[in-house]
């Protein structure tokens, strides 16, 4: 716990908490902005709302909003001899590696938080959608956090080898286009080999949209929880090894 909480305080002065504010935020509002601009209402109320700013969030601002914070998260790793202290102290690769991992997917999941709030908020008051979103919508947020966790992971591991800030965000848009076409065309075992699609299809379930059959089953709960699990868990493995190998840089 002592590592997380040096690595969150190494985000105060950061760029981080604004992403996780504003990036959420926004998407919602220009759901809704394009919403009213079409001079049509939510025709399905939250579901509708959910379509328009949690799938769309889904595709690629996520995985992008990640990338952002794991370069965040490692900016001052590259910046001075920062690097070279942090390869030669006591700390081991390993806790290394999950701090830094542990920090993004926390961050991915208060954006999400942040995600569904504002949806309530303008739901309300803007399109004055009677009571609040049915239940499973906050267990799907769930979801979406747990399927951000690998992501975060593999996020962290490519702002660790790369010292470009934009470098690793630029994976993360390809990743998520690559994701879009397999699960557009009917491949939903990339869940268990892309953490992309992962986040792509905690997104969409329920929705019936991109395939999505519009039911949420045990199976579809099932496959997510199984595929961020062995994800992530490989991911930190093969991260890990690779900054075990890493030195100091002159």
């Amino acid at each position: 716990m002592g590592a997380v909480r040096a690595e969150f305080l190494k985000l105060k002065r950061s760029l981080s908490w604004t992403v996780v504010v504003l990036l959420p935020v926004a998407m919602v509002i220009a759901g809704a902005v394009n919403t009213l601009v079409s001079g049509s209402r939510p025709e399905d109320g939250w579901h509708t709302m959910w379509l328009r700013s949690v799938v769309f969030h889904g595709l690629f601002p996520l995985a992008i909003g990640i990338g952002i914070l794991a370069s965040l998260v490692w900016r001052v790793e590259h910046r001075g001899g920062n690097w070279n202290a942090l390869m030669s102290g006591p700390t081991s690769a390993l806790r290394i590696m999950a701090s830094k991992a542990v920090v993004v997917a926390v961050l991915a999941a208060a954006m999400q938080a942040v995600l569904l709030l504002t949806v309530v908020v303008i739901g309300v008051v803007v399109f004055a959608i009677p009571g609040l979103p049915p239940g499973r919508y906050v267990g799907v947020s769930l979801l979406i956090m747990l399927a951000c966790v690998p992501v975060a992971v593999l996020q962290s591991g490519l702002s660790m080898l790369m010292r470009s800030f934009a470098g690793p965000i630029a994976v993360a848009f390809l990743g998520a286009g690559a994701a879009v076409v397999l699960l557009l065309a009917g491949l939903d075992a990339a869940v268990f080999v892309i953490p992309y699609a992962l986040i792509s299809r905690a997104t969409q379930l329920g929705t019936g949209t991109f395939g999505d059959t519009g039911a949420i089953t045990g199976g579809d709960v099932a496959s997510i929880v199984i595929g961020a699990l062995v994800l992530t868990a490989a991911l930190t493995t093969a991260t890990t090894q690779i900054l075990d190998r890493r030195d100091t840089r002159t």
